[in-house]
C-alpha cells in the first residue's frame, strides 16, 4: 500500500493541477508500491528573499544548471529526490535533473551520474504551490555520504523557493551541464539551497524501520554560526553520534534562520504553526521531532533587523503554540522532544524583558510535562560562571549562535533512548 504520505502529497497535487488545468503527468511519482521510503535529508521550503547575504533566489533562473550538494544521514538501495515550488507564482519547468555522488566542490564521481525521470518522462512542471518527487534512481547510497543534484533549467523559473541558510556551496553555470562530471563550468556559487527540500532513499538494512528524527526549529537548528561545507549543525553531530553508538538511524534538518513560532515574517518563513504541518508531518520514515524554537518570537519585537520588528509574543501565547505543536505531531503517532532556549546574554535579543520571558518558557519546558521528553540545550551550552551567556568556546561570535564546538555540545546533551 502507498504511505499515508505519499497519498497525501499526491491529493494535494492533483488537486492543484486540477484547478490550474494541469496534466497529472506533471505531478510526483506516486507509484512505488512496494518500497518503504525513508527521509535520508531535507530543507525547509521558504520565499525569496535577500536580507542578510545575496543569492539568486529573487531573479530565479534562465538557462542554468543548478548543482547542490547535500550529506544523507541513512543509506539504501535507490534514491529519489522531492522538489518544491511552494512558494513561486507562476509553474516551474524542470528541464532536467541528475543525482551523482560527489567528488569535490561541484565536481562529480564518474559512473555515478544517474539522469532521473519524473513519471517516465526527463522533463516536468511543478505547478505553483506543488511539490514533485521523482522516480527511484538506481544509486546505492550510503550513511553520511555526500550527493550532488543538479538541475537544468532552460526557461525563465521567476522568484525561486529556496532555503536560505544551507552552510554549504551551491554552484551554477550557464547552458546545460546537468551530466558534467567536471565543475569547471560552474563558475558561479551561493549559500542557499533551491527548489531541492528533500532526498529519501529505499531499500538496505533499515528499510522497514520508522526510526528517523525530524530536528525542527530557528537559526540554531539551521546551523548558523557552524562552519560551511563540514555538516556540523547539532543535527548533522547528532547523526554522527548516533551512529558512533551503534543506534544509526536518519536525522532530517527542519530548521529555518530567524523563524518564529506564532508570527510570520517577509524574510525567515512561514510561522512554526504553519509550515509544520507541511515540512515535519509529511516526512516517511520519521519516529520523533525535536522542537527548539521561540527565542525570534521573543526577541523579534525588541529589534528591527533585518526587517521590521515582529509583534511582541508573550510567554503564555508561545506556549499554547507548543501545545499545538505537540498535539499534531501526536496525532500523527510522533514522539515529540522540548528543547530549552539558549543563552542570549550579550547578543542583540539581551534585555532585561527578553530574558525573564526566556527564563519563564525554559522553566515551563522543564516543569509543565507537555512534552514527552526534554532536552536541556541551555545547560549545554551556558557559561557556568554565567547562566544566562553562552560559554565563551562554544560561542560563534554574537552571543546568540552557538560554533562547531557548541552544536557538538548540544548533540551531545540529547538523550539517546530518549529518540
Amino acid at each position: 500500500m502507498q504511505s499515508t504520505n505519499t497519498l497525501r502529497r499526491t491529493a494535494t497535487a492533483l488537486l492543484t493541477a486540477a484547478v490550474l488545468g494541469l496534466a497529472p503527468t506533471a505531478l510526483a511519482d506516486t507509484g512505488h508500491q512496494g518500497p518503504s521510503w525513508r527521509a535520508a535529508w531535507a530543507a525547509s521550503p521558504q520565499s525569496p528573499t535577500a536580507p542578510l547575504t545575496p543569492n539568486w533566489s529573487q531573479q530565479g533562473f534562465d538557462n542554468h544548471t543548478v548543482r547542490q550538494v547535500v550529506r544523507v544521514t541513512t543509506g539504501g538501495t535507490r534514491a529519489r529526490i522531492e522538489l518544491t515550488n511552494r512558494y513561486g507564482t507562476t509553474p516551474l519547468r524542470i528541464t532536467g535533473a541528475t543525482v551523482a555522488r560527489t567528488a569535490e566542490g561541484s565536481a562529480v564521481r564518474p559512473g555515478s551520474v544517474r539522469r532521473l525521470r519524473f513519471d517516465g518522462r526527463a522533463s516536468a512542471t511543478i505547478p505553483v504551490g506543488g511539490t514533485l518527487l521523482s522516480e527511484a534512481a538506481n544509486l546505492p547510497v550510503k550513511a553520511f555520504e555526500s550527493l550532488t543534484v543538479t538541475l537544468y533549467l532552460a526557461g525563465e523559473t521567476g522568484p525561486a523557493t529556496f532555503h536560505h541558510f544551507s552552510s554549504a556551496t551551491s554552484y551554477r553555470a550557464t547552458g546545460d551541464h546537468r551530466a558534467d562530471l567536471s565543475g569547471a563550468a560552474f563558475r558561479e556559487t551561493s549559500e542557499s539551497w533551491y527548489f531541492l527540500s528533500g532526498i529519501e532513499v529505499t531499500g538496505g538494512r533499515d528499510t522497514a524501520r520508522r526510526n528517523g528524527v525530524v530536528t525542527f526549529g530557528d537559526s540554531i537548528t539551521d546551523g548558523v554560526g557552524s562552519t560551511p561545507n563540514t555538516d556540523s549543525r547539532y543535527p548533522d553531530e547528532l547523526a554522527d553520534r548516533l551512529a558512533d553508538a551503534g543506534r544509526p538511524r536518519a536525522v532530517v534538518n527542519h530548521g529555518i534562520a530567524g523563524n518564529q513560532v506564532v508570527n510570520d515574517t517577509t524574510w525567515a518563513g512561514e510561522k512554526a504553526l504553519t509550515r509544520f504541518r507541511q515540512d515535519v508531518l509529511t516526512e516517511p520514515g520519521v519516529r520523533t521531532v525535536v522542537v527548539l524554537e521561540g527565542i525570534n518570537d521573543i526577541g523579534g519585537s525588541t529589534v528591527d533587523f533585518p526587517a521590521a520588528a515582529t509583534p511582541d509574543v508573550p510567554v503564555d501565547q508561545l506556549i499554547a503554540g507548543h501545545r499545538t505543536l505537540i498535539r499534531e505531531a501526536h496525532a500523527k503517532g510522533l514522539k515529540v522532544i522540548g528543547a530549552t532556549l539558549t543563552p542570549i546574554k550579550g547578543s542583540f535579543y539581551d534585555t532585561p524583558a527578553n530574558e525573564a520571558k526566556r527564563d519563564a518558557f525554559n522553566d515551563w519546558i522543564r516543569t509543565s510535562g507537555a512534552y514527552d521528553a526534554v532536552v536541556d540545550f541551555d545547560r549545554a551550552v551556558a557559561d557556568p560562571a554565567d547562566r544566562d551567556r553562552i560559554l565563551p568556546a562554544y560561542d560563534s561570535g554574537d552571543g546568540l549562535h552557538p560554533n562547531d564546538a557548541g552544536y557538538e555540545a548540544m548533540a551531545g546533551a540529547l538523550d539517546l533512548d530518549e529518540l
